[in-house]
């Protein structure tokens, strides 16, 4: 009987130890701020052996209070090597969070100590970086364009200026021609011929009459 009993107390010790060793426990969760890319991401770590399925929430705290819960509480089922679960958070820097954890079998209800800090310096975004490349390109060609534009300009400008002077140079060149038909037609008319013409008709006629007077004269005088 008494070997019946040690027995027994040995092995109610080792099942007792043994139940304590698988035993979930709040220390065995972790918590860490990360970057996926330009993505802040809060991951929650599991390594309880026993497999104990758990729920994690995760909240944003604000002067030793909460802020706001990090999207919806997730379950987890931790394994020896570790089991994670993430959120996706754009956490700022050095901000806190607070996690907790909550077992199905009601034996762990805690959070993990200490709150979780993030880093000083937050994730790098993608798309403020490629921008600012972009834009300083984006003058240095556009002006190298217009300063030719406008060089380009003045160019035909001037042509068309200098197109133009002759135009009004031609267009007083008929000036004189208008002063030659004026000369034309005082020098010599088309009415010149008939006015000489009747000159030497009244010449002729009154030739005639000088010398049939001076006929008629002498024949008179030798009467």
């Amino acid at each position: 009987m008494r070997i019946l009993g040690v027995a027994s107390a040995s092995a109610a010790l080792v099942l007792g130890v043994s139940s304590t060793a698988l035993a979930c426990n709040i220390k065995e969760f972790s918590a860490e701020a990360t970057c996926d890319g330009s993505n802040g991401v809060i991951t929650v770590t599991d390594k309880d052996a026993s497999g104990t399925p758990a729920t994690i929430s995760v909240f944003l705290e604000s002067n030793g209070a909460d802020a706001r819960q990090v999207g919806d509480a997730k379950p987890i089922k931790g394994t020896k090597e570790g089991a994670t679960v993430s959120f996706s958070e754009d956490w700022a820097p050095n901000a806190v969070y607070r996690i907790r954890v909550t077992t199905d079998n009601g034996k762990v209800d805690a959070d993990i100590t200490p709150n979780l800090t993030t880093p000083s310096t937050a994730c790098k975004s993608d798309e403020s970086s490629s921008p600012s490349p972009s834009e300083s390109a984006t003058p240095s060609p556009s002006a190298s364009e217009s300063t030719p534009a406008e060089s380009d300009s003045p160019t035909p400008s001037a042509s068309d200026s200098s197109s133009t002077a002759p135009a009004s140079t031609s267009s007083n060149a008929p000036s004189p021609a208008v002063g030659e038909s004026n000369l034309a037609e005082t020098g010599a008319n088309s009415n010149t011929g008939l006015i000489a013409g009747i000159a030497a008709a009244l010449v002729v006629a009154g030739g005639g009459a000088v010398w049939f007077g001076m006929r008629r004269r002498g024949a008179h005088s030798g009467n």
